[in-house]
Formats: structure tokens, sequence, C-alpha cells
């Protein structure tokens, strides 16, 4: 794990401040910045639409009675391509613009819900219990 803190805290900005660099020489400091922009602005107008698509299909699942957990952690990936866009670079920028591929971004999230497992009745929660035949006892009181 601290391997991978290492590599995403420096390696990584290195790796961007050495590709700033590298494609400003190239071809030039103005067209690098306007690059880094225009990859900013393009990515939050479709981070903003698929996000709206994303918070439907949760609304829908929600209303069918079903935990919409890829949908979720689906909008948890375009958060991250969301910070990915907006930090300047084009490492950064492709692993965002990765993010926005639905169908990768399907995958991802299919492939994290595989690797996690609910326990039934562990800590009260059960997400495949019918509650509707349960009992509940208690006493009820209103107070206005």
């Amino acid at each position: 794990m601290a391997g991978r803190l290492l590599l995403l805290f420096i390696a990584l900005p290195l790796a961007e401040t050495w590709l700033l660099i590298e494609v400003g020489s190239r071809i030039g400091a103005l067209p690098t910045i306007l690059a880094v922009i225009t990859t900013a602005v393009i990515g939050s107008q479709l981070i903003r639409r698929q996000g709206m698509e994303t918070l439907r299909e949760i609304q829908r699942r929600q209303q069918r009675g079903e935990i919409p957990a890829g949908p979720m952690l689906e909008g948890v990936a375009l958060l991250i391509a969301g910070a990915l866009l907006i930090t300047p670079g084009f490492i950064s920028d492709t692993l965002g613009f990765l993010l926005l591929v639905p169908r990768l971004r399907t995958r991802l999230a299919r492939a994290l819900l595989s690797r996690v497992f609910v326990m039934r009745g562990a800590a009260g929660f059960d997400a495949g219990a019918d509650r509707s035949s349960e009992t509940i006892e208690g006493k009820f009181r209103r107070e206005d």
C-alpha cells in the first residue's frame, strides 16, 4: 500500500511535469496550456452529461426496489474522472477520459462488485432478505 501511495503522490506528478515540459518544448508553451485547458473543459461537459444519466439510473433502480450498487460505483468513477481531468497534465487527462468510456467504467464497477460480498445476517444487514414477512414487536406512542 505504501508503494502505491508513493507512486501516486510522487511519481505521477513527476511524470506529469516531465511530459508537460516535453510537449511544451515540441509544440510551444501556449498550445500546451490551451490543450490542458481544452481537455478540462471538454471533460467537465462529458462528466456532467454522464453523471446526470448515472443519477437517473440510480433513481430507476431504487424505484424498482433494487440496490443501485453498480451505478453508484460508476458515479464514484465519474468523480475520480472529474478530479483527474481538472488536474493539469496529459497522463491524468488520459486516465480521466478512460473513465468516461461507459463500457470500461461499467466493467470496472462490475469487477469491484465481484470482489465484494455480503454476509447474510452480519451486523443486522441482509441485502437479499425479504422483510415483508418479519414481525417487529414494540410499543408505539405518538407525541405531537
